[in-house]
Parts: C-alpha cells; sequence; structure tokens
C-alpha cells in the first residue's frame, strides 16, 4: 500500500469519524454533574484491555498514557491511530427503565520518530462529554391554596475535547522520559425548567453555563528493564498537572411566558470557578517472549483540591470544592499473540481482556435547597477485544481492533439510577513505512 493509499484510508476514516459525531453524547443522566462523563484515554491496543497501558511499550502502536513511551516508536514508521465507539446504555431507577443508543469519537492520533530515541505524537480526543435529557411531573401549591401540577425538564449538551502533542526520549539504558502539553477548550450548558400545566402561569428557567481554555500539561517515565531472553518488566510512571482554571460560570434565572419568550432575566456570575487535578498513575507490565503482555495500572485524581462552581444552601452561584471529590481508578489487562515470528497469518491476531473499577469524581447533589451531596457512583468495566492484521505486500503491522466493553455503573444512594452500557469499539492503526529507503536494481 502506497502512501497516497494509506492518507486516503486515514482521512476516509477520520470524515467518517466525525460523521458519526453528529450522535456524539453522553446520555448518562450522571454527566450533568462535574464536567460530564470523563473519557479514558484508551486506544486501538488498550480499549480491549480496559484502558491499561501505563507500562505499555510498543514500537508499531501509539500509547498516549505514558508520553515516555513515544521513544519506542519505530524510526522508518508513520502511525495513524483513530476510533469510534458504538454505544447501547440501559437506564434503570427501579420501576422505571429505558434504553438509548449513540456513537462517540474516540481519538485521532498519529506518531512518528523524530530522531534516535525520540518519538512524537500529535493527537486529538474527547476529554469530556455532556449528553441528557429527562422530565419528571411534580404537585405545587398555589397561593388560592390550590395545586399545580408542573414539569421539571432537565437537559444539558455539550463537552470539553483536548488537543495535544508530546514527545518521547530515552535517555539511555532502560529509562525513557516524555511530556504532553495540549489545550483544552469546550462548552456545557445544563438546563432546569419548570412548565406548568394550566397554561397561565409563567415558566422558569435555571440554566448553567460553562465556557472552558485552558493548558493541560502531563509527565511520564517508564523503565524497561528485560530480565532475561524470555522476560521484559516495565515500570510506568505519570504525572498530570494540576492548576486552577480562570474562567467563569454564568447561572440566568429566567421567567418564560407560556409561548416561551424571555420575560426576566438575572445572571450571576461564579468567578474563577474551575480547576484541573493533579493526577498520579502508576503502572507495570510483564512481557514474555514478546507474546505475552499483562499490564495493572492505578491512578489517582486529585478533584477534591479543585474547585467548581455550585448553587449553596443560600441560593448563591459560588466556587466551591464541596461538589468534586478524588477519583481511584485500577485497571488489570492482557494481550495475547500466539507466535510473533511466525509466518501464518492466525499466528498474528491479538487477543485482549481486561477489567476496570473505578470510583466517580463528581458527587450528585441530593438536596439542593440545603446543600447536601450524595456520594459519586462506582463504575465496573469489563473487556475483552482481538487485533487483527491488515496484510499488505510490505507488511501486515496495521491492525484492525475491535472490542466490546460492559460497564456498569453503581450508584451509592437511595432513589438513584443504575446504568448498564454495552459498546463496540472500532479502532483502525495504520503503521507504514514511510521512512523506508528501497533500492531499485
Amino acid at each position: 500500500m502506497n502512501h497516497k493509499k494509506t492518507l486516503f484510508l486515514a482521512l476516509a476514516l477520520a470524515t467518517a469519524t466525525a460523521a458519526s459525531g453528529q450522535t456524539n453524547g453522553s446520555n448518562s443522566p450522571y454527566s450533568r454533574y462535574g464536567f460530564g462523563l470523563l473519557a479514558d484515554r484508551a486506544q486501538s491496543f488498550n480499549k480491549g484491555m480496559a484502558g491499561t497501558g501505563y507500562g505499555f511499550r510498543s514500537g508499531s502502536e501509539i500509547n498516549s498514557k505514558n508520553p515516555a513511551a513515544y521513544s519506542a516508536l519505530d524510526s522508518l514508521s508513520f502511525i495513524f491511530d483513530a476510533g469510534v465507539s458504538l454505544q447501547t446504555a440501559n437506564f434503570n431507577d427501579g420501576p422505571n427503565s429505558t434504553n438509548a443508543q449513540n456513537t462517540s469519537i474516540d481519538y485521532l492520533t498519529a506518531g512518528f520518530r523524530l530522531a534516535k530515541n525520540l518519538g512524537m505524537t500529535v493527537g486529538l480526543m474527547p476529554y469530556s462529554t455532556v449528553g441528557y435529557n429527562m422530565s419528571n411531573n411534580y404537585l405545587q401549591k398555589g397561593e388560592a391554596g390550590n395545586y399545580l401540577e408542573y414539569t421539571e425538564t432537565n437537559k444539558g449538551d455539550g463537552g470539553i475535547h483536548e488537543a495535544f502533542a508530546g514527545i518521547g526520549w530515552r535517555l539511555g539504558g532502560p529509562v525513557s522520559l516524555g511530556v504532553n502539553a495540549g489545550v483544552l477548550w469546550g462548552n456545557i450548558t445544563n438546563t432546569i425548567t419548570n412548565s406548568f400545566s394550566d397554561g397561565v402561569t409563567n415558566s422558569l428557567r435555571r440554566q448553567y453555563s460553562m465556557n472552558m481554555r485552558t493548558y493541560k500539561i502531563d509527565f511520564g517515565l517508564q523503565i524497561h528493564q528485560p530480565i532475561n531472553e524470555r522476560h521484559t518488566l516495565t515500570l510506568g510512571l505519570v504525572y498530570g498537572l494540576g492548576h486552577n482554571v480562570n474562567n467563569n460560570s454564568k447561572l440566568y434565572n429566567q421567567t418564560l411566558n407560556t409561548s416561551g419568550t424571555v420575560l426576566t432575566s438575572d445572571t450571576v456570575v461564579a468567578h474563577n470557578a474551575y480547576g484541573l487535578p493533579h493526577t498520579f498513575g502508576v503502572g507495570l507490565n510483564w512481557t514474555f517472549r514478546q507474546r505475552l503482555n499483562i499490564g495493572v495500572d492505578y491512578t489517582l485524581e486529585k478533584w477534591g483540591d479543585v474547585n467548581f462552581p455550585v448553587l449553596n444552601a443560600d441560593n448563591e452561584y459560588v466556587a466551591s470544592r464541596s461538589a468534586l471529590t478524588d477519583r481511584h481508578s485500577f485497571s488489570v489487562g492482557l494481550e495475547y499473540m500466539p507466535n510473533p515470528d511466525g509466518y501464518r497469518y492466525a499466528h498474528h491476531i491479538r487477543y485482549r481482556a481486561g477489567f476496570g473499577y473505578s470510583t466517580g469524581y463528581a458527587k450528585t447533589q441530593s438536596n439542593s435547597s440545603t446543600g447536601t451531596w450524595t456520594s459519586a457512583p462506582r463504575s465496573y468495566t469489563a473487556t475483552v477485544g482481538v487485533g487483527i492484521p491488515i496484510a499488505n505486500r510490505f507488511n501486515n503491522r496495521s491492525v484492525l481492533s475491535i472490542s466490546g466493553q460492559y460497564e456498569r455503573v453503581q450508584p451509592t444512594g437511595l432513589n438513584t439510577i443504575k446504568e448498564n452500557y454495552f459498546r463496540l469499539c472500532i479502532g483502525l492503526t495504520f503503521n507504514e513505512a514511510w521512512f523506508m529507503k528501497r533500492k531499485i536494481d
């Protein structure tokens, strides 16, 4: 496959991915809290391993979870990696159950070798997603003593996006260092509307609007140590720089007539409302004869030290540290290839599996009038996957990765919603020898 065909396929996938993004969203009621649902930063190879990757190191695949891994990229290759997910979700609060489907853009990345022991990657992926629309009916006592029925509609959309560039440098011996530097941007809107059924009473609307623009920096280290000819251990460490984000959040309190026209509007601003957490990650990867990779990761995100705007018990819209809590994540994953040096096609198929667990970072507000909060829901994920070589006359290093994921989101409070997700993740890793010099006889 020549370079033009490879580039054409890459652009075609990117176009298809962008088109699928027309239905991008989370569909989760829990995305109304915090920045929404956080992306896992997993790519083709580790989608089937529950996102495990801090200690993973390969010359033929991009690992953006630890930028130190870029130093292992093949000096003769240009790698383009892109992926999408198809998702079916079930939401259950006990007596009621509903289903929803959506697609999502997972990532677009490209990696190559800059110089000896120095690799580079650029990428685009979501940081968080928000998407929900739900309604409930209530009764409110009127001034005349009668009861009015009204519908409370909660709706949210938007998300935060991340674009980054990173380098990884092998210092010599087993040690490699890396850094990802990027920007975050996006808009999130959460709206609560109370509409009365009598056709006369004005509606009340409260809208929270977020507009984020900031930077993001992550550092990585890998110690890749062969034990003997068969066994290799790799220790991976990552640190994400936490900082305050000097962006404001706006709250609009509005009154609407029965035709939807805004009659009155009051705007409240929460200044310096956001922040990003200090993040610490550690992972260990064991490789056996280049056939078997087993990895384990742990991540701590210090969201409990981060500001986020809330409407408190005194009806003040202010930046507070009461809405978020530290997030702990654990995952284990494995990848098996029957025979990397074999001549049969089946020898190069990669089989993957993983399990992940994480606590939530955004508390759910159980009582807005008293400003009390409930612990964030927990998540359990099981994955399986396969990496299928795309053979051509030059190499079989390009891979089609397909993985299935089951995730259960378990809330901690009473009368809350349980979520079950089934995802099909599809990724294409184009790995072509762009920098190889061929001799012509």
